[in-house]
């Protein structure tokens, strides 16, 4: 199984300038995003070494990384159209 790679600039390549700008200056995007990496960190790493850790508690840390991912996105494009 290939082990993709979810990190948010990865992700939003278009949002790029303004990830880093928001990591520096919004808290609550700088709380989310942190939570969203150290998630995706745990997550590739126990897919990279093939961890045992059952199907389900792998499934819920996917859909709590997705949550993560969502909210974060919704964040980026509000202040992409606030900033237009």
């Amino acid at each position: 199984m290939g082990i993709s790679n979810h990190e948010l600039h990865n992700e939003f390549p278009q949002f790029g300038e303004l990830i880093d700008e928001l990591r520096k200056n919004d808290p609550t995007f700088q709380h989310h995003f942190r939570q969203y990496a150290e998630l995706d960190q745990e997550i590739e790493g126990l897919e990279r070494r093939d961890a045992p850790i059952g199907d389900d508690q792998l499934h819920q840390m996917k859909q709590q990384r997705l949550q993560l991912k969502d909210d974060l996105y919704k964040t980026l494009v509000k202040k992409s159209n606030g900033a237009a």
